[in-house]
C-alpha cells in the first residue's frame, strides 16, 4: 500500500451547523499563507495526499471534505445547491485563516467553486488554481421549465431509493472500482485511497463516503452571463490547469468544448494555462509530482 510521506491529521469544526471534517498537512507560521486545497465531485480531502508528499516545501494545507462527503456530515436534504459551497469555505477561512489571504487549488466540481468564490471574495484569495473546473455548457431561458421538471423527478428518484450509491463487500472491491474508473491509478494508491473513500458500515459492506443526493442535478440553469461577471471580479493570479485527454470532449460531445471555456477565461484578467502530459481528470492522482511542481511555481516559496 502507498505510504505517506507527509502525516495528516484531522480536525472537526462547526460550519453553518455542520460537523466539517478538515484534514491538515503541516502547521500555520507567520509569513506562510495557507494552501487551501479543496476536493471534486464524489471524491474527499485524502484524495491530495500524493500532490501534498510531492511539494518540494512542506506547507500548511487545509482540505475539507465537503458537505456530505467523507466525515463531514451530511446535511439533512435531498439535495444540494452549489451556493452551499462557496459559503462554507467562507466560514472555513474565517476559521482557519481570518484575514490572511489564502492560496487556493481546487479540483474540477472544486475548481469550479474555487473560481466563483475568488470572484466573489477576491480579497480572501492571493494565487487561485483551478484544476480542470470547466464549468457546463451555456444555457438558455427556454430550458427552464424542463430543468425545473426533471429535478423534480430526480428528487422523486432519490426517495426511492434509485439514487443510492453501490455497496462492496470488500476494500478490494472499492479499490477495484477505482482503479477501473482511472486506468492510470496504480494499485498502491487504490488501496490507499479505497479506505478514506469507503467506510464498512453495520451490513458488513463498503459505502462511499458520499451522499447520494448529490447524483440530483441542480435546478437551476447554468448561467454564463453570470460567471462571465464573477471571472470579471477575480483580483488573484489564476492557473488554469489541464490534462493531456480531453475530459471535457469525452463527456460533452460537443456541446462544450475547451475552446469555449478558454474564451471564458479570458475574462480572468490575470490568467495562465498549465498542461500536465499522460494524466486524465484526476491529474492530481496521475501525475502529482507534475502537478505539485506546478502550483509551487505558480504559488512562489
Amino acid at each position: 500500500m502507498y505510504q505517506p510521506k507527509r502525516v495528516s491529521r484531522s480536525e472537526f469544526v462547526p460550519i453553518r451547523n455542520l460537523r466539517y471534517h478538515v484534514r491538515i498537512w503541516g502547521e500555520p507560521a507567520p509569513g506562510k499563507p495557507p494552501l487551501v486545497m479543496v476536493h471534486g465531485w464524489m471524491d474527499v480531502a485524502a484524495s491530495w495526499q500524493f500532490v501534498v508528499d510531492a511539494f518540494a516545501q512542506d506547507r500548511y494545507v487545509i482540505a475539507p471534505d465537503w458537505r456530505g462527503y467523507g466525515l463531514t456530515q451530511s446535511p439533512a436534504t435531498d439535495n444540494y445547491w452549489f451556493p452551499d459551497y462557496l459559503a462554507d469555505l467562507d466560514f472555513l477561512l474565517d476559521h482557519y485563516a481570518q484575514d490572511t489571504p489564502v492560496d487556493l487549488v481546487g479540483h474540477s466540481m472544486g475548481g469550479n467553486i474555487a473560481v466563483l468564490y475568488a470572484g466573489a471574495r477576491p480579497g480572501r484569495i492571493r494565487k487561485l488554481v483551478n484544476l480542470e473546473g470547466f464549468g457546463m455548457p451555456a444555457t438558455k431561458p427556454s430550458q427552464a421549465p424542463g430543468r425545473y421538471a426533471k429535478w423534480i423527478d430526480e428528487l422523486k428518484s432519490f426517495h426511492r431509493g434509485e439514487k443510492d450509491l453501490k455497496s462492496y463487500d470488500s476494500i478490494d472491491g472499492v479499490a477495484r472500482r477505482l482503479m477501473r474508473t482511472n486506468r492510470r491509478l496504480t494499485q498502491d494508491k487504490a488501496d490507499w485511497l479505497a479506505q478514506h473513500w469507503a467506510r464498512e458500515e453495520a451490513d458488513g459492506r463498503w459505502h462511499i463516503l458520499g451522499h447520494p443526493a448529490h447524483k440530483i442535478i441542480n435546478a437551476n440553469l447554468f448561467r454564463v452571463d453570470e460567471v462571465l461577471e464573477i471571472y470579471k471580479a477575480i483580483t488573484a493570479p489564476l492557473l488554469a490547469v489541464e490534462a493531456s485527454d480531453d475530459s471535457l470532449g469525452q463527456w460533452w460531445q460537443g456541446r462544450y468544448t475547451l475552446a469555449e471555456y478558454h474564451e471564458r477565461l479570458k475574462s480572468v484578467s490575470d490568467m495562465r494555462l498549465g498542461h500536465i502530459a499522460d494524466a486524465g481528470h484526476m491529474l492530481h492522482h496521475d501525475q502529482p509530482a507534475a502537478l505539485a511542481l506546478l502550483i509551487e511555481d505558480f504559488i512562489g516559496a
